[in-house]
């Protein structure tokens, strides 16, 4: 994990702007960081059940999927976790994908469910950090870490309108979000980050920041930059 320092690599200056900057970029550690395809739903449980094997998905869709993603996310096409459907899963994992048997439900009928996955950076090339923002705690319902929320509540151009990634770990000791091992209602570049307390074991999200991956401006606008 990289942690922050009050000496940075590089003070990005331009006049009136107030947008991502080059330092910082993790890119030693890049598998914590979450960079989402969008959510994939080629089947429907009208047959045997629903199937999303991540071989197919592969074929249907090469320029969205990654070759190695490190994470997979699922829920039904209306928002329920698997676990609050309460349904016995067939298969669940990076190497095969997601898959849910008719025959295995009391109902003898799956929900429709929908999955994405998470890939690490392929490199930092042209990618430009915001600051961190905390903008919440967990001590009501959890922290929210919206992009929308953000994008309100700070100036205009701090934060791109589609940033490609998203980096969250917690306030006190900067541990990766991914490794405290709690539930994420939501972590993706284009939502922001939401920690819901009601979906943690002890019933408290821990605090986190985060903090988001924009493409850098064109060279001709990175001419107006002063590195220091």
């Amino acid at each position: 994990m990289i942690k922050q320092t009050t000496l940075a690599i590089a003070v990005v200056l331009l006049l009136g702007y107030v947008g991502p900057s080059q330092q910082g970029a993790p890119c030693k550690t890049p598998d914590h960081i979450q960079a989402w395809t969008p959510w994939l739903d080629r089947d429907d449980p009208s047959g045997s059940g629903d199937w999303e094997p991540i071989r197919i998905h592969y074929i249907q869709n090469p320029k969205m999927m990654c070759s190695k993603p490190i994470d997979m996310e699922v829920m039904t096409i209306s928002g329920l976790t698997i676990k609050q459907t309460k349904e016995n899963i067939y298969i669940n994992d990076l190497t095969h994908g997601f898959g849910c048997r008719n025959t295995d439900q009391i109902n003898r009928n799956c929900s429709d469910y929908k999955v994405r996955f998470s890939c690490s950076p392929k490199s930092c090339e042209n990618v430009c950090w915001t600051k961190w923002y905390d903008r919440d705690n967990p001590t009501r319902t959890g922290d929210w870490e919206n992009l929308g929320a953000l994008h309100k509540e700070n100036a205009k151009g701090s934060i791109c309108a589609i940033p490609v990634y998203i980096e969250a770990v917690t306030v006190d000791d900067e541990i990766p979000a991914i490794s405290t091992g709690q539930n994420f209602h939501s972590y993706s570049p284009t939502k922001g980050f939401v920690c819901r307390n009601k979906d943690q074991s002890d019933g408290i999200c821990r605090n986190y920041k985060v903090r988001f991956g924009c493409n850098c401006p064109a060279k001709k606008t990175m001419a107006n930059y002063k590195l220091l």
